[in-house]
């Protein structure tokens, strides 16, 4: 105990303790924290639908129809009629054969990659994909060779050297904490040439990019390359949950292989009508997929003016990269006691002297309250020396 005391006590030091920040209202762009009224910049909610009243109706009726738990696992007594429809309309989104749905995002990657994978595959995995991805691959035994950040000639020269005779290119289709978009036509490319399999992560994708807002895949019109599409159903989803798509044959070797599948209780009902309403609206609503990203390019604009530094972002994630991370946490702190929360990030999340503020916009936050945001972060971000002038 004395060993966790102490690790505790090293974490405070170095800027990197965590706690929750807790929300009594519904989310949205604003939210009440502490009795306060809170302009919300750290939610991924991107579509801004997770206080919708279409979608507060159809879990209410799923509710009444079904109650409010599963009841089991998928494969004893928890698939309703619901999970099929889910499936169905999550294949037809994606433009796959089928689809596979977890309790989790995290579930899925984990599942799918430790069942599809093991010690006879080498998984080449980009150095900042997502925990879950890594996890994956650990708990797959297979060898994992990790290239650097969205670096093509990188990977090439690791396949070269070390591909075997499985393989396998996982990857974010849209990076969670950079916000930007892998470049999945190189990675097909290299696919196809050392004849390997590819697996995409289009949690941050869905509802952002492509055609019809079904993601990354979509978006660079891969969907007859990619041989596995990821994805989750609690971002510009506004449900819970998380999914695979891909060949039959691959869905339905998954049903009967992954682990996080076969042994967790599935999704309540009213999550699963939920999602599907919610796919009808992301589909259809092309304005409100159009304004998260226009509101998006104009805040980066804005902020690349006041002397912020930003990644490379061309989706309503926006890291402000403040470096260290107790002024990281100071000027998120800062800023919460003028209403405003934008979450700090910090080690190990990403890498050491990159700490920053995870901004992530809505379709619902108005220019006005934006404006707000950046006057603040302006103010402090001169009090704290991040930016001059």
């Amino acid at each position: 105990m004395e060993y966790i005391i102490k690790k505790l006590s090293e974490i405070k030091e170095e800027g990197l303790y965590r706690e929750c920040k807790y929300i009594s209202s519904a989310q949205g762009s604003k939210v009440n924290i502490e009795g306060r009224e809170i302009i919300l910049l750290g939610s991924n909610n991107y579509l801004g639908l997770c206080n919708d009243p279409r979608l507060k109706e159809v879990a209410i009726d799923a509710i009444n129809k079904y109650g409010v738990g599963s009841g089991g696992s998928r494969l004893t007594t928890g698939s309703y009629d619901l999970n099929k429809k889910l499936e169905e309309r999550i294949a037809t989104f994606k433009g796959t054969e089928s689809s596979l749905v977890f309790n989790a995002g995290y579930m899925a990657n984990v599942g799918i990659i430790s069942a599809l994978c093991d010690r006879k595959w080498t998984i080449f995995c980009d150095k900042y994909n997502h925990a879950s991805i890594i996890d994956g691959c650990i708990l797959s035994g297979a060898k994992i060779v990790r290239y650097k950040h969205c670096d093509m000639d990188d990977l090439e020269r690791k396949i070269e050297i070390y591909k075997g005779k499985k393989n396998l290119i996982v990857t974010d289709g849209v990076f969670s904490m950079d916000g930007n978009v892998a470049p999945l036509n190189d990675i097909v490319k290299l696919a196809k040439k050392y004849n390997m399999r590819t697996m995409v992560d289009d949690a941050h994708g869905v509802g952002v990019l492509g055609e019809t807002g079904s993601g990354t895949v979509s978006h660079f019109n891969l969907k007859e390359e990619i041989d596995i599409q990821m994805g989750t159903l609690s971002k510009s989803i506004a449900s819970v949950g998380g999914y695979v798509a891909g060949k039959k044959y691959i869905i339905d070797y998954l049903k009967n292989t992954s682990r996080s599948f076969i042994f967790s209780t599935a999704l309540p009902p009213s999550d699963i009508a939920v999602s599907l309403k919610a796919i009808d609206l992301i589909e259809k609503d092309i304005e409100r997929r159009q304004k998260v990203i226009e509101l998006s390019n104009w805040f980066k604009a804005q902020l690349k003016e006041a002397g912020f530094t930003i990644t490379n972002t061309v989706t309503p994630i926006i890291p402000i990269i403040i470096g260290d991370a107790k002024k990281t946490v100071e000027l998120s702190e800062r800023l919460l006691e003028e209403g405003i929360y934008a979450p700090a990030i910090r080690p190990p999340t990403v890498p050491k002297k990159t700490s920053r503020l995870r901004i992530s916009l809505m379709a619902t936050h108005t220019y006005d309250d934006l404006e707000y945001v950046i006057q603040k972060m302006i103010v402090h971000g001169k009090k704290l020396g991040i930016i001059h002038g």
